[in-house]
Protein backbone atom coordinates (compact mmCIF):
# COMPACT_ATOMS: atom_id res chain seq x y z
CA UNK A 1 0.00 0.00 0.00
CA UNK A 2 1.08 3.55 -0.82
CA UNK A 3 1.80 5.72 2.39
CA UNK A 4 -1.00 8.33 2.18
CA UNK A 5 0.25 11.91 1.91
CA UNK A 6 -1.97 14.66 2.69
CA UNK A 7 -1.87 17.40 0.26
CA UNK A 8 -3.44 20.32 2.26
CA UNK A 9 -5.95 22.38 -0.31
CA UNK A 10 -6.57 25.49 -1.29
CA UNK A 11 -9.38 27.75 -1.09
CA UNK A 12 -10.40 28.96 -4.53
CA UNK A 13 -14.09 31.00 -5.08
CA UNK A 14 -14.18 29.81 -8.62
CA UNK A 15 -13.72 26.34 -9.86
CA UNK A 16 -15.01 25.20 -13.50
CA UNK A 17 -17.58 22.89 -13.66
CA UNK A 18 -18.56 23.84 -9.96
CA UNK A 19 -21.67 26.07 -8.80
CA UNK A 20 -19.32 27.18 -5.20
CA UNK A 21 -16.23 27.56 -4.12
CA UNK A 22 -13.91 24.63 -3.97
CA UNK A 23 -10.98 22.87 -2.28
CA UNK A 24 -8.11 22.40 -4.95
CA UNK A 25 -4.63 20.93 -5.08
CA UNK A 26 -2.07 21.34 -8.15
CA UNK A 27 -1.97 18.23 -10.55
CA UNK A 28 1.26 18.92 -10.84
CA UNK A 29 1.63 18.68 -7.02
CA UNK A 30 -0.32 15.05 -6.86
CA UNK A 31 1.06 13.54 -10.09
CA UNK A 32 4.97 14.03 -8.39
CA UNK A 33 3.83 12.77 -5.14
CA UNK A 34 2.05 9.76 -6.98
CA UNK A 35 5.57 8.89 -9.27
CA UNK A 36 7.39 9.12 -5.95
CA UNK A 37 5.20 6.35 -4.57
CA UNK A 38 2.70 7.98 -2.55
CA UNK A 39 -1.03 8.25 -2.41
CA UNK A 40 -1.63 11.99 -2.75
CA UNK A 41 -4.87 12.86 -0.68
CA UNK A 42 -6.25 16.83 -0.61
CA UNK A 43 -7.08 17.75 2.78
CA UNK A 44 -10.08 20.02 2.95
CA UNK A 45 -9.89 22.86 4.94
CA UNK A 46 -13.28 23.62 7.02
CA UNK A 47 -14.25 26.36 7.71
CA UNK A 48 -15.26 24.94 11.16
CA UNK A 49 -11.92 23.24 12.03
CA UNK A 50 -10.62 23.58 15.35
CA UNK A 51 -6.54 22.67 15.97
CA UNK A 52 -7.50 19.61 17.72
CA UNK A 53 -9.64 18.24 15.47
CA UNK A 54 -7.15 19.18 12.60
CA UNK A 55 -4.21 17.46 14.69
CA UNK A 56 -6.70 14.37 14.68
CA UNK A 57 -7.07 14.23 11.37
CA UNK A 58 -3.55 14.59 10.28
CA UNK A 59 -2.49 12.14 12.56
CA UNK A 60 -4.17 9.51 10.17
CA UNK A 61 -1.21 10.26 7.22
CA UNK A 62 1.81 9.33 6.83
CA UNK A 63 3.18 12.32 5.36
CA UNK A 64 1.67 16.30 4.55
CA UNK A 65 2.84 18.73 1.71
CA UNK A 66 2.48 22.24 2.26
CA UNK A 67 2.24 23.54 -1.33
CA UNK A 68 2.08 27.08 -2.75
CA UNK A 69 -0.34 29.60 -2.78
CA UNK A 70 -1.15 33.44 -2.08
CA UNK A 71 0.52 35.98 0.15
CA UNK A 72 0.05 35.29 4.13
CA UNK A 73 -1.50 37.94 6.22
CA UNK A 74 1.17 40.20 7.04
CA UNK A 75 -0.24 40.73 10.66
CA UNK A 76 0.34 36.87 10.98
CA UNK A 77 4.64 38.16 11.43
CA UNK A 78 3.21 41.64 13.43
CA UNK A 79 3.43 43.69 9.99
CA UNK A 80 0.96 46.06 8.12
CA UNK A 81 0.28 44.89 4.61
CA UNK A 82 1.95 46.71 1.61
CA UNK A 83 1.26 47.44 -1.49
CA UNK A 84 2.54 44.81 -2.98
CA UNK A 85 1.14 42.33 -0.66
CA UNK A 86 -1.83 40.05 -2.22
CA UNK A 87 -5.08 39.98 0.45
CA UNK A 88 -5.08 37.54 2.68
CA UNK A 89 -7.64 34.58 2.62
CA UNK A 90 -7.91 34.42 6.80
CA UNK A 91 -9.39 30.97 6.71
CA UNK A 92 -6.38 29.23 4.12
CA UNK A 93 -3.83 31.45 6.61
CA UNK A 94 -5.39 29.59 9.85
CA UNK A 95 -5.43 25.92 8.23
CA UNK A 96 -1.64 26.17 6.81
CA UNK A 97 -0.42 27.34 10.26
CA UNK A 98 -2.74 24.74 12.17
CA UNK A 99 -1.02 22.47 9.89
CA UNK A 100 2.25 23.52 10.82
CA UNK A 101 1.82 23.52 14.62
CA UNK A 102 0.60 19.76 13.82
CA UNK A 103 3.24 18.00 11.94
CA UNK A 104 5.88 19.69 14.34
CA UNK A 105 3.95 18.23 17.39
CA UNK A 106 3.46 14.99 15.82
CA UNK A 107 6.69 14.84 13.77
CA UNK A 108 4.54 13.80 10.64
CA UNK A 109 7.15 13.57 7.84
CA UNK A 110 6.47 16.69 5.75
CA UNK A 111 7.46 19.07 2.84
CA UNK A 112 6.59 22.45 2.33
CA UNK A 113 6.81 24.65 -0.63
CA UNK A 114 7.03 28.45 -1.41
CA UNK A 115 4.20 29.63 0.67
CA UNK A 116 4.65 26.49 2.72
CA UNK A 117 8.31 27.65 3.81
CA UNK A 118 6.99 31.38 4.33
CA UNK A 119 3.80 29.33 6.74
CA UNK A 120 6.48 27.58 8.79
CA UNK A 121 9.30 30.49 9.25
CA UNK A 122 6.14 32.39 10.57
CA UNK A 123 4.86 29.60 12.42
CA UNK A 124 7.90 29.17 14.48
CA UNK A 125 7.81 33.18 15.17
CA UNK A 126 10.00 34.31 12.17
CA UNK A 127 8.99 37.08 9.89
CA UNK A 128 8.53 37.73 6.05
CA UNK A 129 10.19 40.50 3.73
CA UNK A 130 6.71 41.15 1.67
CA UNK A 131 7.80 42.26 -1.86
CA UNK A 132 11.72 41.02 -3.50
CA UNK A 133 12.65 43.76 -6.41
CA UNK A 134 13.69 42.64 -9.16
CA UNK A 135 17.27 42.19 -9.18
CA UNK A 136 20.47 40.23 -10.80
CA UNK A 137 18.42 36.79 -9.65
CA UNK A 138 14.60 36.87 -10.63
CA UNK A 139 12.65 34.80 -8.33
CA UNK A 140 9.24 35.21 -9.72
CA UNK A 141 8.41 32.85 -12.66
CA UNK A 142 12.13 32.28 -13.36
CA UNK A 143 14.63 29.36 -13.61
CA UNK A 144 17.91 30.10 -11.05
CA UNK A 145 20.45 28.22 -9.52
CA UNK A 146 20.13 27.47 -5.49
CA UNK A 147 23.27 26.59 -3.37
CA UNK A 148 22.73 23.55 -0.78
CA UNK A 149 24.59 23.47 2.69
CA UNK A 150 27.48 21.50 2.38
CA UNK A 151 26.76 18.82 5.41
CA UNK A 152 22.73 19.59 5.35
CA UNK A 153 20.02 17.23 5.22
CA UNK A 154 18.88 19.14 1.79
CA UNK A 155 22.30 18.98 0.45
CA UNK A 156 22.01 14.49 1.34
CA UNK A 157 19.02 13.86 -0.16
CA UNK A 158 19.55 16.31 -3.46
CA UNK A 159 23.23 14.77 -4.07
CA UNK A 160 24.39 18.29 -5.22
CA UNK A 161 25.97 21.56 -4.41
CA UNK A 162 24.35 23.90 -6.90
CA UNK A 163 21.48 23.13 -9.07
CA UNK A 164 18.90 24.77 -10.88
CA UNK A 165 15.19 25.42 -9.73
CA UNK A 166 11.88 26.54 -10.76
CA UNK A 167 10.95 29.69 -8.52
CA UNK A 168 7.42 31.55 -8.45
CA UNK A 169 7.52 33.94 -5.21
CA UNK A 170 7.80 37.28 -4.39
CA UNK A 171 7.90 37.31 -0.59
CA UNK A 172 10.68 35.70 1.43
CA UNK A 173 12.00 34.64 4.50
CA UNK A 174 13.30 37.76 6.24
CA UNK A 175 13.80 37.10 10.32
CA UNK A 176 14.22 33.03 10.76
CA UNK A 177 12.07 31.60 13.06
CA UNK A 178 12.97 29.72 16.06
CA UNK A 179 14.09 25.91 15.52
CA UNK A 180 15.06 26.20 11.74
CA UNK A 181 17.96 26.45 9.44
CA UNK A 182 18.91 27.94 6.50
CA UNK A 183 20.00 25.25 3.73
CA UNK A 184 19.89 26.30 0.86
CA UNK A 185 20.28 30.51 -0.48
CA UNK A 186 20.29 31.64 -4.18
CA UNK A 187 23.26 33.58 -4.93
CA UNK A 188 21.89 37.25 -3.69
CA UNK A 189 21.74 35.75 -0.34
CA UNK A 190 17.64 34.74 -0.56
CA UNK A 191 16.99 31.69 1.62
CA UNK A 192 15.63 29.27 -0.21
CA UNK A 193 15.32 25.85 1.75
CA UNK A 194 14.25 26.03 5.19
CA UNK A 195 14.64 22.38 7.42
CA UNK A 196 13.28 22.18 11.20
CA UNK A 197 16.02 21.16 14.29
CA UNK A 198 13.82 18.73 15.56
CA UNK A 199 10.67 17.93 14.00
CA UNK A 200 10.66 15.81 10.24
CA UNK A 201 9.60 19.17 8.17
CA UNK A 202 11.62 20.07 4.89
CA UNK A 203 11.17 23.75 3.16
CA UNK A 204 12.12 25.01 -0.33
CA UNK A 205 10.99 28.21 -1.18
CA UNK A 206 11.31 26.96 -5.15
CA UNK A 207 8.44 24.84 -7.12
CA UNK A 208 10.04 21.30 -7.40
CA UNK A 209 6.73 20.02 -9.08
CA UNK A 210 7.23 21.88 -11.63
CA UNK A 211 10.32 19.98 -12.89
CA UNK A 212 10.27 16.98 -10.84
CA UNK A 213 10.42 14.73 -14.69
CA UNK A 214 13.42 16.25 -15.20
CA UNK A 215 15.21 17.06 -12.40
CA UNK A 216 16.87 14.63 -10.67
CA UNK A 217 17.10 17.12 -7.96
CA UNK A 218 13.67 17.88 -7.46
CA UNK A 219 12.74 14.53 -8.02
CA UNK A 220 14.72 13.58 -5.17
CA UNK A 221 12.75 15.62 -2.58
CA UNK A 222 9.34 13.87 -3.27
CA UNK A 223 11.37 10.21 -3.19
CA UNK A 224 12.76 12.08 0.57
CA UNK A 225 8.90 12.47 1.67
CA UNK A 226 7.69 9.13 0.58
CA UNK A 227 10.78 7.30 1.95
CA UNK A 228 10.16 9.65 5.21
CA UNK A 229 6.27 8.86 5.25
CA UNK A 230 6.95 5.38 4.18
CA UNK A 231 9.17 4.68 7.36
CA UNK A 232 6.43 6.44 9.75
CA UNK A 233 3.53 3.98 7.86
CA UNK A 234 5.84 0.68 9.06
CA UNK A 235 6.62 2.19 12.39
CA UNK A 236 2.50 2.27 13.37
CA UNK A 237 1.66 -1.12 11.57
Amino acid sequence: MRPLVAVIGRRATTVSGLRFTGTVAAEAMCEAVFSAGGEPLVLHGTVRHAPAELAGRLRRFDGVVLPGGGDLGPERYGQARGPETEQPDELQDDLDLAVVAAVIAQGIPTLAVCRGLQVLNVACGGTLTQHLDEGAIPHRDALHEVTAVSGSRLRGVVGADVFPVSSYHHQAVDRLGRGLRVTARSADGCVEALEHTTADVLAVQWHPEDLFATSAQDAALFADLIDRARDRKDAAA
